[in-house]
């Protein structure tokens, strides 16, 4: 079996002096697709920012390519694209100013290249329109255009499916597994039931439990 890609030793995290959940600890290799579900409050934001270097407020350990975070911080950095609740856009640039903007801090590409990442979340139309002017849902797929000009290993993503319709949920859910196929791992948070082949799942609520004393310890992730 392959050496695991991103790793995590009995991780805890607190918010406001509250334990969200307990002694964590995942594997994700190459290929792997990860659901974090459960109930609103329960961690899975918290979990994600912890995961992408955002919050140091959690105990336990998270390895890279079986190195700490702390210790392979640009590299780490480099190999990750973290999208948040919200999609991060500056609303007095356009679509394609935004994601010019973005590809400067990674990797160049060209007008056309930003164009056609675009093109495959259906907003090439409105590539030259403020975003001001675009609706939550639009919005949201400039914020996922980013996958399509991403050359990061991991992705950390919360809710990238809100505000998309059936159709961009199908053609985000073909991504997320063409970048599995290619040695990729997607993170993710969503309240919808997906049907993604290999889909694993993390329920935080099963590392509440953790917490308590004599619960038994905590359960593993589902496939």
């Amino acid at each position: 079996m392959t050496s695991p890609l991103l790793e995590l030793r009995q991780l805890s995290c607190e918010r406001d002096e509250r334990l969200l959940f307990s002694e964590l600890s995942v594997q994700c290799r190459a290929g792997d697709l990860l659901q974090i579900v459960g109930p609103n409050g329960c961690g899975k934001t918290t979990l994600l920012r912890a995961l992408a270097g955002i919050s140091t407020n959690y105990r336990g350990d998270i390895l890279w390519r079986g190195q700490p975070v702390q210790q392979a911080r640009w590299r780490y950095a480099s190999e990750l694209l973290f999208l948040g609740h919200l999609p991060g856009i500056k609303k007095a640039l356009t679509p394609l100013e935004n994601l010019r903007w973005y590809s400067e801090l990674t990797a160049p590409y060209d007008s056309f290249q930003i164009r056609e990442a675009l093109a495959q979340v259906q907003l090439d139309a409105y590539a030259d329109t403020p975003c001001y002017q675009l609706s939550a849902g639009q919005l949201r797929r400039v914020a996922l255009a980013r996958l399509y000009l991403s050359q990061a290993s991991l992705w950390i993503l919360d809710e990238p499916f809100t505000a998309i319709d059936k159709l961009g949920v199908t053609q985000l859910e073909l991504l997320f597994q063409q970048h599995a196929a290619q040695g990729g791992v997607v993170i993710f948070t969503s309240h919808q039931d997906l049907t993604l082949p290999g889909l694993k799942h993390i329920h935080l609520l099963d590392y509440q439990l953790a917490a308590e004393p004599n619960s038994g310890g905590a359960a593993g992730y589902d496939d």
